[in-house]
């Protein structure tokens, strides 16, 4: 278990290294005092342009695949591998504690992004297809709504629907996995489900119903 809650700790660690600060920092541009606050891809989007939220992306995306890819099986100095203890189960917790390192980075004062990245990043290195099914759902709901967050929550909401399906009951760690993502996608995103329920949220886009017919 020693093993376990260290490699947890490190992915949680590695989590915590926000693409939108280190690509502002080199560009001179705090992130989080501009548009939204949010130091996540979308406000890089919207404040710093593509190049800059495509640099983003890969960081964040890039983080907790690394962590997933390398951790479960690196050997710990004075540790070494825990025999009562998976491999399967160091994997799946490395990559939530990757995604909850980027949610409450303890390097910002637990302020961070809102996990969307480096959530969708680790489906797709853990489950191909779940990914491939997660990005469509992501793309269709932004399409018809132009909301990002509800697409977010959305797309993490059939991920693991899907995985659900196609993993149970041989890949447990897996659901579990994606359970505990889902949770905490949807915690990170409730401001935005509050303000889609008062009205008052932005959308990132037009729907492409509204670009249709010509509507707001």
């Amino acid at each position: 278990m020693l093993e376990l809650g260290l490699k947890f700790t490190l992915a949680y660690l590695l989590g915590g290294v926000l693409g939108s600060l280190v690509v502002g920092h080199f560009r001179g541009v705090d992130i989080r005092k501009v548009g939204s606050g949010n130091p996540g891809g979308t406000n890089a989007l919207r404040t710093q342009g593509k190049m800059f939220a495509l640099l983003v992306m890969i960081i964040d995306v890039g983080k907790g695949i690394l962590a997933a890819a390398l951790l479960p099986t690196f050997v710990l100095p004075f540790v070494g591998l825990d025999p009562g203890v998976e491999r399967s189960t160091v994997l799946y917790a490395v990559a939530f504690g990757a995604i909850v390192g980027h949610v409450f980075p303890v390097w910002f004062g637990f302020r961070g992004g809102k996990g969307g990245a480096t959530a969708a990043g680790l489906v797709f290195y853990l489950a191909p297809m779940a990914g491939i099914v997660m990005l469509g759902a992501w793309l269709l709901i932004v399409l018809l709504t132009g909301f990002v967050g509800l697409a977010t929550v959305g797309a993490a909401l059939i991920a693991l629907v899907f995985i659900g399906f196609t993993a149970l009951p041989e890949q447990t760690g897996l659901f579990l996995f994606a359970c505990a993502t889902g949770v905490l996608v949807i915690f990170a995103h409730r401001g935005n489900i509050q303000r889609m329920l008062n009205g008052t949220e932005s959308r990132f886009s037009r729907p492409v119903v509204s670009r249709l017919f010509g509507g707001k």
